[in-house]
């Protein structure tokens, strides 16, 4: 017999509904089938669908997952911060929540920022290192040649890092999604010192066409490689990002250790079911 299960889509590091990254979150008792989590995941057509159930193992509160509408990943930044925003705000005395991860991040914490108002959290995962590669393919997708590309050394999946001199190169650029797609299951982040002036210190977008979404909104994820490149060349351990999507979103980033410490805000959008087989 069919039954529902209830979700919220949340926009995650926005300051206002319709800003930011979307996910839709769902905690239940136990994981659904694989394939039907996918499966609804391709349903809501979001940049990721997260589900969290209770962590047995003791080791962190709950058990998080995320599935773009393609492939399950190893880490979503945006869809963590809304699944904390999920617990904290339906658990009002809680401060902080763990959450278990399946494919290599390890355990991540949300935190209520007292100083960010309601709706505003601090959110830990692990910095990615990089280093600097040759990736020629890489190159001509984006349609610009960067000043550097680096890779990540650390994540169990890859993800690039293409490094340019100008803010106005990277909000111009138009990538051939099919070229990146190519690739395969990547993170392709494309980054630039942000202008003089400018209430940011860095500007960013981020494609992973491989992974079903040509353009992602805005990116937890990408700023754990972020943020260690760019406090070692800034030459400080924190700094404010904007990713420069059509719906935008601001980040704060800061490097404590093998850390990013990334915070942000989440406005609640949709509350529904989907009637389940």
């Amino acid at each position: 017999m069919p039954h529902r299960a209830k979700f919220r889509h949340i926009d995650a590091f926005a300051a206002a509904p319709f800003e930011g990254n979307s996910a839709a979150i769902y905690r239940a008792d136990s994981f659904p089938d694989d394939d039907l989590m996918q499966r609804i995941a391709r349903e809501h057509n979001l940049s990721e669908t997260a589900w969290y159930v209770p962590d047995s193992s003791g080791e962190a509160d709950f058990v998080l997952r995320w599935f773009t509408p393609t492939v399950e990943v190893e880490l979503c930044g945006h869809a963590t911060l809304a699944a904390g925003h999920h617990v904290l705000s339906d658990e009002e005395a809680r401060q902080s929540v763990r959450f278990r991860t399946v494919k290599g991040a390890g355990v991540l914490e949300v935190t209520k920022d007292d100083n960010g108002g309601d709706g505003h959290y601090i959110m830990s995962l692990p910095a990615w290192e990089s280093q600097k590669t040759v990736l020629p393919a890489l190159v001509a997708a984006l349609g610009r040649i960067p000043a550097e590309v680096r890779v990540t050394t650390n994540a169990a999946e890859d993800s690039y890092l293409a490094i340019f001199d100008d803010e106005d190169i990277v909000r111009s650029l138009t990538p051939d999604s099919k070229a990146l797609a190519a690739i395969g299951n990547v993170l392709v982040i494309v980054t630039a010192p942000a202008k003089s002036g400018s209430q940011v210190d860095v500007v960013s977008r981020v494609f992973a066409p491989g992974a079903g979404v040509d353009e992602d909104p805005v990116t937890g994820s990408a700023h754990a490689m972020l943020t260690p490149y760019w406090t070692e060349r800034l030459e400080r351990d924190s700094f404010k990002a904007y990713q420069a999507s059509e719906r935008g979103g601001y980040i704060s980033c800061r490097r404590d250790g093998d850390r990013a410490v990334l915070g942000g805000s989440c406005v609640d959008v949709i509350a529904g079911e989907v009637i389940l087989p």
